[in-house]
C-alpha cells in the first residue's frame, strides 16, 4: 500500500512531463485526427488519464496497462493527443520491464496478433494498400514497446542471474579458502607433533630416570640424551618456524623426511630406549630401484617416527621391531611392540599420535590400524599397520 501511495520519483517526472506536453499540445491546437463525436476539452480526459497511470508503471504495471488501453480507445473518440499516445506505449513497456513473469511472456504475443489482427482486418475492410499504415501504427504503438520492453527485461534478468553466478563463485571460492585454512592447519599440527614428540618423550622418560635414581653415571648419561634430543627438537623446531615466516614465494618444496632415513631414526631411538630395556629392529623388504611418491615417503617416515615414540612411552622391555613392505602397488608399515606394562619411567601420551598417523594414512587413501594382537606363539604386542599407495596413478585416482 506504500509503494502504491508513493510513487517512483522517476514515475513522478514522467508523468508531468507527458501532462505537460500534452497541455501544451492542446494549446497550441495541435491533434492527431479530425471530425471526431467528442470535440473541444474532450481530449484532456484520456491525456489527464494517462499521465496519472504513469505514476503506477512500476508499483501496478498491469493494471496502468489495461486503464491506459480504456483510456486509449476513449482518445479516438476525441480529436486525440500524440503525448497520450506515447505515454501508453510506455505504459506497455512498462507493464512488461515491471510485470509478472507471465505478463512479460504474454504482452508481446498478444500486441503482436493485435498487430497482425489490424492489419488483415483494416485491409479487407477498406481494399486499399493504406489500410497497411493502420497496422503500422499499432505495431508502433503497442508491439514495438512491448518486444522493447522483453528484451530489457531479458538483459536485465541475465545481468542478475550473472551477478548471482559471481556472488555464488565467490562464496565457494570462500569456502574453498577456509577449508584449505584448516586443512593446512590440520597439516602443521601433525607435522609439529610428530617432529617434537619424539624427541619431548626421551626428553621426559631420562629426566625421570635422573630424578629417580641416585647414580651420577645414570645421571650423567641421561642428560647427554637429554641435551641431544633438546639441540635435534630445537632445531626441528626452528625448521618448521622458518617455513611458517618464509614469505619469499618461491615455489620449491622444503626438505622433506624419506625411508632413506630410517636407519639413522632407529639409531636414534635405540639410544633413546636403552635405559628402558627396550632394542629396536629395521627390516627393510623394499626394492631398491622402486621410486616412492614424495608424499608416500613421508608419511611412511612420520608413521615409523610415530610408532617408535609411543613404544618409547608404552611398550614393555624387549624389542620393537620395524618391517616396511614393498610390492604390488603397496607400501606396508608394520612396527610391532611388545605390550604391557613394565617398570621404569614412562612419558605419557595423549592419543593425538594415532589420530596423526590415520589422518596420514586416509590423505593419501590407505588403510590403517592399530591395536593389541597375538603373535603365533601366543605373546600379546602392539602393533601399528599401515598400507599406502606406491604409485602416482594410484594417488591421483
Amino acid at each position: 500500500m506504500t509503494s502504491f501511495l508513493r510513487p517512483h520519483r522517476d514515475d513522478v517526472l514522467i508523468a508531468v512531463a507527458g501532462l505537460l506536453g500534452g497541455l501544451a499540445l492542446w494549446a497550441v491546437g495541435l491533434h492527431t485526427q479530425g471530425g471526431r463525436p467528442l470535440g473541444g476539452a474532450w481530449v484532456l480526459l484520456p491525456l489527464v488519464g494517462t499521465a496519472g497511470l504513469e505514476l503506477l508503471r512500476r508499483t501496478r504495471p498491469q493494471t496502468g496497462l489495461v486503464l491506459g488501453t480504456v483510456l486509449l480507445v476513449l482518445d479516438q473518440f476525441t480529436l486525440g493527443s500524440l503525448a497520450t499516445v506515447v505515454m501508453f506505449t510506455d505504459l506497455v513497456y512498462a507493464a512488461v520491464v515491471y510485470g509478472t513473469p507471465a505478463a512479460a511472456r504474454r504482452i508481446p504475443v498478444t500486441t503482436g496478433l493485435i498487430t497482425i489482427g489490424m492489419t488483415i482486418g483494416f485491409l479487407a475492410w477498406f481494399h486499399k494498400p493504406e489500410a497497411l499504415l493502420i497496422g503500422v501504427v499499432t505495431g508502433l504503438v503497442s508491439f514495438v514497446p512491448a518486444t522493447t520492453g522483453a528484451l530489457v527485461r531479458n538483459h536485465r534478468e541475465a545481468a542478475d542471474s550473472a551477478r548471482l553466478r559471481a556472488e555464488q563463485t565467490a562464496l565457494l571460492a570462500e569456502m574453498d579458502r577456509s577449508q584449505a585454512v584448516v586443512a593446512e592447519r590440520a597439516r602443521m599440527a601433525r607435522e609439529l607433533h610428530d617432529m617434537v614428540a619424539n624427541h619431548l618423550s626421551a626428553i621426559a622418560i631420562h629426566s625421570t630416570a635422573a630424578l629417580s635414581l641416585d647414580d651420577p653415571a645414570t645421571t650423567r648419561q641421561a642428560l647427554t640424551v637429554i641435551r641431544e634430543n633438546s639441540v635435534d627438537g630445537l632445531a626441528e623446531m626452528r625448521r618448521l618456524i622458518g617455513l611458517l615466516r618464509d614469505t619469499s614465494g618461491h615455489d620449491e618444496p622444503a626438505a622433506a623426511p624419506t625411508l632413506a632415513g630410517l636407519d639413522a631414526l632407529i639409531a636414534q631411538a635405540r639410544v633413546n630406549g636403552a635405559d628402558s630395556g627396550l632394542g629396536f629392529a629395521l627390516t627393510d623388504r623394499r626394492a631398491a630401484e622402486d621410486p616412492l611418491p614424495a608424499p608416500v615417503e613421508l608419511a611412511a617416515y612420520r608413521i615409523v617416527q610415530e610408532s617408535l615414540t609411543n613404544a618409547l612411552k608404552h611398550a614393555a622391555p624387549g624389542t620393537v621391531e620395524v618391517v616396511v613392505i614393498g610390492v604390488d602397488g603397496l607400501l606396508t608399515v608394520v612396527v610391532t611392540s611388545p605390550y604391557g606394562d613394565r617398570a621404569g619411567p614412562r612419558a605419557p601420551g595423549s592419543g593425538a599420535g594415532l589420530i596423526g598417523m590415520r589422518e596420514r594414512t586416509e590423505l593419501l587413501g590407505g588403510t590403517f590400524a592399530a591395536g593389541p594382537e597375538k603373535t603365533s606363539d601366543g605373546t600379546e604386542v602392539w602393533q601399528v599397520r599401515a598400507q599406502l599407495p606406491a604409485e602416482e596413478r594410484a594417488l591421483n585416482a
